[in-house]
Formats: structure tokens, C-alpha cells, sequence
């Protein structure tokens, strides 16, 4: 009876071990999107402060008018 104690206190290690990886892959791969996010939140922040520069440097005409298929 202890040699099945035993190879289920094993297999329960092996378990153990497998999902303890698999949490730190997955907390590695979280941190890494985490700071893609960030990254992407930044650089579309960047733009819309250039696309408002670039519209402020445009003629008011080209917003007032519709396109000529209207």
C-alpha cells in the first residue's frame, strides 16, 4: 500500500512541477504583453498628437465641404 502512496505523491510532484512552469510561462508571456500594451498605448497617443498637429495645419475648407459624390 505505501509503493501507491508513493507513486501518487509522485505523480502529484510531476503535476505539481508542470503547472508551476506553466504559471511562470504564462506570467512571463502576461509581463511581456503587459509591456506591448504599454508601448502601443504610447505610440497611439504619439499619433494622435501629430494627426492634430497635421489637421490644425490643413485649411478649415477641407473640413467644412463634403467630397463632390454627396
Amino acid at each position: 500500500m505505501s509503493t501507491n502512496i508513493e507513486q501518487r505523491m509522485t505523480e502529484l510532484e510531476v503535476r505539481l512541477a508542470f503547472l508551476d512552469n506553466t504559471v511562470q510561462s504564462l506570467d512571463t508571456t502576461v509581463a511581456a504583453q503587459d509591456r506591448l500594451i504599454v508601448e502601443l498605448r504610447r505610440e497611439c497617443e504619439r499619433l494622435r498628437e501629430e494627426l492634430g498637429g497635421i489637421k490644425l495645419g490643413l485649411p478649415h475648407d477641407v473640413h467644412d465641404e463634403p467630397p463632390p459624390h454627396y
